[in-house]
């Protein structure tokens, strides 16, 4: 087992736990709610999280990070069920490519279009990703007048 794998995976699969909380809270007709303005509706902000994980899990195969991905997978935005299976598979996918990288491996560069930065550190970045839509999921429940979870109260405030 690598050392990324050993020492930090487990933030990782936690933010997934996080994500999967979130989900289990919700309803279909949760997913509609638009706090207004421009912002998404929250299955499209969640849709949105689906797609940047995505976009992190294709780096880990092909170095290089590619933004153009847009799941446009019918209904997916009101679907629990269907966001749900979705985050599953990538989940397991990701896990899969990441433990079979060796120490070496965690140090090859990821090219994000104009700069890069070693295997391990696209992984620190992507947890940072997850927790900065966590923190919009964290206005919307609020918006919605949702309770957090405790979990979601330590982690995100």
């Amino acid at each position: 087992m690598n050392r990324f794998m050993q020492e930090k995976w487990s933030w990782i699969e936690g933010s997934h736990g996080l994500r999967n909380e979130v989900l289990d809270t919700l309803t279909d007709a949760d997913l509609g709610f638009n706090p207004g303005g421009k912002n998404l509706t929250l299955g499209a902000l969640l849709r949105e999280l689906g797609e940047i994980e995505y976009s992190y899990e294709q780096s880990l195969k092909t170095f290089k990070q590619d933004w153009a991905y847009r799941n446009t997978a019918s209904g997916l935005d009101s679907s629990v069920s269907r966001l749900k299976t979705w985050f599953q598979q990538m989940d397991a996918d990701m896990q899969a490519t990441v433990a079979a990288f060796s120490d070496e491996d965690l140090k090859k560069p990821v090219d994000r279009g104009g700069y890069e930065m070693p295997v391990e550190t696209q992984l620190e970045v992507y947890l940072q990703a997850l927790l900065i839509v966590f923190g919009k999921i964290v206005v919307y429940f609020r918006a919605m007048d949702k309770p957090l979870s405790k979990k979601l109260q330590d982690w995100i405030g």
